[in-house]
């Protein structure tokens, strides 16, 4: 039973640990990753999703898209694309959303007409080839939005700094139990070590006495032959 206990405790101590490392791993991703338009990993990025403006089309807040960058040129409508809004509204914030149809600016550059799936309402602007980071491939329902819960101040409490408690606590706990292991094997070291010494201090009286008797015998028999002598020289 108590091998049992001590191999659950054991998992739940690494299962804490995995975790822990992972929390801080998924942040760290999150941080560095995560809506970083000059990132990319092996020609991909990854967006999180802000509101449900294309939640018509299975992407909601919190999912995050995956996009893959390609050439503009090849892009076609009813594409999902990624691109960095020009709109005074949102200027500078990544959208991810449908291409309505090919078009070309007032500068008779080349772009798309993009809409929200949810709303069906244009952008307010024309996405030109500069502005466009790449082509929507797939979505991660919710994960997104776990990621932006670490990077809160409840979610590191909550996700790596009470883990990390818990671990320290438990560890603590098995410094203090194997202090005292340690303490009491100790002790019982020295209790037998004391032990010892008396059972040889005894043994040490024993083998005095003995000796001091033989000598008392040896002097007994010294001093009757003594006199057995003076006895045959009287004679």
């Amino acid at each position: 039973m108590k091998k049992t206990l001590n191999i659950i405790k054991n998992i739940l101590v690494w299962l804490i640990i995995i975790l822990t490392v992972s929390m801080m791993i998924f942040t760290i991703v999150s941080v560095n990753t995560f809506d970083q338009n000059h990132r990319s990993l092996f020609g991909y990025k990854a967006f999180i999703v802000r509101s449900d403006s294309m939640s018509a089309s299975g992407i909601n807040a919190g999912d995050i898209v995956l996009i893959k960058e390609v050439d503009p040129s090849t892009l076609k409508e009813g594409d999902i694309i990624a691109y960095i809004s020009q709109s005074s509204n949102n200027f500078g914030e990544t959208v991810t959303h449908m291409i309505r149809s090919l078009v070309t600016d007032a500068s008779g550059n080349p772009g798309f007409i993009t809409y929200g799936t949810t709303t069906n309402t244009d952008d307010d602007t024309i996405v030109t080839y500069p502005y466009i980071l790449g082509k929507c491939t797939g979505s991660i329902p919710k994960v997104g939005a776990f990621f932006q819960f670490l990077k809160t101040t409840p979610g590191y409490i909550i996700c790596i700094l009470v883990p990390f408690m818990l671990l320290i606590g438990m560890q603590g706990v098995r410094v203090i139990r194997l202090f005292r292991r340690y303490k009491k094997e100790q002790m019982e070291e020295l209790k037998a070590e004391k032990e010892s010494l008396e059972e040889e201090r005894k043994r040490s009286a024993e083998m005095m006495e003995e000796i001091m008797a033989l000598r008392k015998q040896l002097e007994q028999n010294a001093a009757a032959a003594s006199t057995d002598e003076q006895k045959q020289d009287d004679k």
